[in-house]
């Protein structure tokens, strides 16, 4: 650098509270305006001692006429207030050398808190306190959520600061500023309603605020929903400027074959949503749809249809799944049903997990990269740096909730330039066509480019699987960007499970129950739940619980064989689990993952009568012979993962049954949410009831987990009150992007910032 060149001015170090202000996501001015209260103080008015109600909390004024500290029962800080009607005594187990000069005798004070009673006389626990003096203020005072970094004074500053610098001009058209008044009832703008939400004055309905039914809060809800509205139908327009191979099923071609050999026929469900992703396949434009189905319904056989439509057409195909038990029982299917057809092709299927040994790792890599692996299952071991695919068409995600924003991103840019140059124009003969031009608005920068002659970019097609249905509400607002399929009848053959709730004093009855199952040659699953604070405690809960049923059940009966240590050990048994003793097997975290397997093949051939697990089995285990499901502390378990280890039983023809056992706590009863869920276990085995009933006691933050990791929550709206909201959102925002998008895209700035980005997962 030249000697007279200006040196870089040194960027600012954040002070504490400018740092704790990024942390809650407070940066822009408007972010600011938008960083609500979580409840108000009346700091508007002065109460007299005597006219105050117990329990009521209120301000007043008086002169300090005691002040002392006492060590009995515990250090404490104790001030006689009088106001010339009554007195009070200001008690404080926390305080400081400054508080005792503010409160010395005969400082007159304002003091705000809690009236209580008892027998020492009227009492404030802790309460607010500043010099008397000074006129009252003509608002509400709000009270903002926080961090420890950021007290409430300095906080109200900001936001106050924000407010007036933020830009809070209309967005909104007039013709949707009619229909939204129509809806809400009252003619608010954001800038009022902003306004008046930060500082409402003393004679508002504190209930309406609280309950957020006041038409402030109504237009702000409007607002939200429609920027959430708009970012994903813009996300789904953006989506449709990309290209990606158009698939087709030939006839007589492998999606035939596969239907041929399968050992079942389809249901009438699976059938129709095959035809909605084979119809998605042939469009030159990447597919991205949501298969939801519950428990057992046949999600699996519907992904190797769409794998076999993909290989058909000369491309590679992908599938995730969280665990390493479920892309296993994946990888197992699979093979079954398409090795057959794939080996005279020269084509196979890959198997990829982080627990490969290298060698093994280094041939399957190989294979990916030759584009020998057609179909490659594996983990997140698939979306490594290392795992080059030769022509990535479908990337298929089982559970996808299980995975984050960030995982499901990194498995749509495994197209590799090679395969994204097999799309160029002189290629498209061999049945690739440029998708149809999109109107200029709501473009990403691949589709503007793609309009200036260059070719747009490349993304595989994405089937994501859950067998957590998703209520239409949250259909309709957080996955509106989705195409959704729905299984929604089970394959015939399946019975019915009938749930018990039983407390854990009735043990030994539960064991007795596992007692008779075993002894009629079935199996059965004893689920302890996972602690995650602490995996010591969490293994040594499951090993007692082995242990216990290993010795109940085996008492007075001929010992079991050992465990065979390798799942190809693993052979048909002689007879049934129940004949001369029972085998109890342990899973958990800490296993390795060759002992998990040979646990698993034991438990799936037979040999095994009971197995105990801590880890999670509640998806993609499949034993027929299982009828029995028994969850220890269910009152610990959501009620969706409830309900996937429910579904782990009632897989073949014997009637099949699901203990809840919940241990009460010292107080003698379950928690509210507890008790809810438990009792929609019992009533009810439809798995959309159960998710219907999940998002009503959970709200749709927790619901949904990690879709939403880092994308842009509801913080206002709640769908569960404000589906009008929801209609009239839906509706607008198709207006809004048609006629007015730089309107759009200014409301989406305004309410999204950057977050919009994540809903390209």
């Amino acid at each position: 650098m030249p000697a007279d060149a200006p040196k870089p001015t040194p960027r600012k170090e954040l002070s504490a509270p400018q740092k704790a202000l990024h942390k809650l996501g407070l940066v822009r001015s408007i972010d600011l305006a938008l960083h609500l209260p979580l409840r108000y103080e009346d700091e508007t008015r002065i109460v007299r001692l005597a006219d105050a109600r117990e329990g009521q909390t209120v301000q007043v004024e008086g002169m300090v006429t005691h002040s002392e500290i006492t060590l009995r029962p515990r250090r404490q800080l104790l001030v006689t207030l009088d106001d010339g009607s009554d007195t009070c005594t200001l008690r404080f187990f926390s305080f400081y050398p400054s508080h005792q000069k503010a409160l010395a005798v005969g400082a007159r004070v304002r003091v705000r808190g809690e009236i209580r009673g008892g027998f020492m006389g009227r009492t404030i626990m802790h309460p607010a306190f500043h010099a008397a003096g000074g006129e009252l203020p003509n608002a509400l005072t709000p009270v903002y959520p926080t961090s420890a970094q950021l007290p409430q004074v300095y906080l109200r500053k900001v936001v106050a600061s924000g407010l007036a610098r933020a830009d809070l001009s209309e967005t909104l058209p007039p013709e949707l500023l009619g229909s939204l008044q129509a809806v809400v009832r009252a003619p608010w703008t954001l800038r009022d309603a902003l306004r008046y939400l930060h500082q409402p004055g003393p004679d508002v309905s504190l209930d309406a605020l609280e309950d957020r039914s006041h038409p402030a809060w109504q237009r702000l809800k409007a607002e939200e929903l429609l920027a959430q509205q708009l970012s994903q139908l813009t996300a789904k327009r953006e989506r449709d400027a990309l290209r990606a191979p158009a698939l087709r099923t030939a006839p007589g071609g492998l999606h035939e074959q596969l239907l041929g050999v399968l050992p079942f026929a389809l249901t009438a469900a699976q059938r129709r949503v095959g035809e909605d992703i084979a119809r998605d396949l042939a469009r030159p434009v990447p597919m991205h749809r949501l298969l939801q189905g519950d428990v057992g319904s046949g999600k699996t056989v519907v992904a190797a249809l769409a794998a076999a439509i993909a290989i058909d057409s000369g491309w590679q195909c992908a599938l995730m799944a969280p665990t390493e038990i479920l892309a296993e029982q994946h990888f197992a299917k699979l093979i079954g049903w398409l090795e057959p057809l794939l080996t005279p092709l020269g084509k196979r299927v890959a198997w990829l997990t982080g627990s490969q040994k290298k060698k093994q790792r280094t041939e399957m890599l190989a294979l990916i990269a030759s584009g020998e692996a057609a179909l490659v299952v594996g983990t997140h071991a698939v979306i490594q740096d290392q795992v080059v695919f030769k022509n990535l068409a479908l990337a298929i995600i089982d559970e996808q909730h299980r995975f984050g924003v960030a995982q499901r991103l990194a498995l749509r840019s495994k197209m590799s330039p090679a395969a994204e140059g097999e799309l160029s124009p002189e290629r498209r003969g061999a049945g690739f066509a440029r998708p149809p031009a999109l109107p200029l608005e709501g473009r990403s920068g691949d589709a503007q480019r793609a309009s200036d002659g260059g070719a747009p970019h490349a993304e595989p097609h994405m089937l994501m699987m859950t067998a957590t249905p998703i209520p239409r509400t949250l259909a309709m607002s957080y996955y509106a960007d989705l195409d959704v399929s729905t299984i929604d009848e089970l394959p015939p053959g399946r019975t019915p499970i009938v749930t018990k709730v039983v407390s854990d004093q009735r043990r030994h009855e539960v064991i007795e129950r596992i007692r008779a199952q075993v002894a009629q040659g079935r199996q059965v699953y004893w689920v302890c739940p996972l602690i995650e604070e602490s995996e010591a405690l969490d293994l040594s809960n499951a090993t007692a619980t082995h242990a216990e049923l290993s010795e109940a059940l085996n008492r007075g009966s001929v010992a079991p064989a050992p465990l065979p240590l390798l799942a190809e050990e693993v052979e048909a048994p002689a007879e049934p689990p129940g004949a001369a003793g029972v085998l109890v097997g342990l899973l958990h975290s800490r296993m390795p993952v060759a002992e998990k397997k040979a646990v698993m093949a034991l438990f799936s051939a037979g040999h095994m009568g009971v197995l105990v697990s801590t880890t999670v089995i509640e998806v993609g285990v499949d034993v027929p012979n299982a009828s029995l499901m028994v969850i220890e502390h269910a009152e610990r378990f959501g009620l969706s993962q409830l309900h996937q280890l429910r579904g782990r039983v009632g897989r073949g023809a014997a009637a099949s049954a699901c203990v809840l056992l919940y241990t009460p706590p010292d107080g003698g009863r379950l928690g509210e949410t507890a008790r809810e869920r438990l009792k929609a276990m019992a009533e009810t085995n439809d798995g959309f009831e159960i998710a219907r009933r999940d998002l009503d006691i959970r709200g749709p933050g927790e619901f949904l987990g990690a879709r939403q990791s880092g994308a842009a929550m509801l913080r206002f709206a709640d769908l569960a009150t404000d589906g009008h909201l929801l209609d009239w959102a839906r509706q607008a925002a198709v207006h809004m992007l048609a006629q007015h998008p730089q309107a759009a895209e200014k409301h989406i700035a305004r309410w999204l910032g950057t977050k919009a980005e994540y809903l390209k997962a």
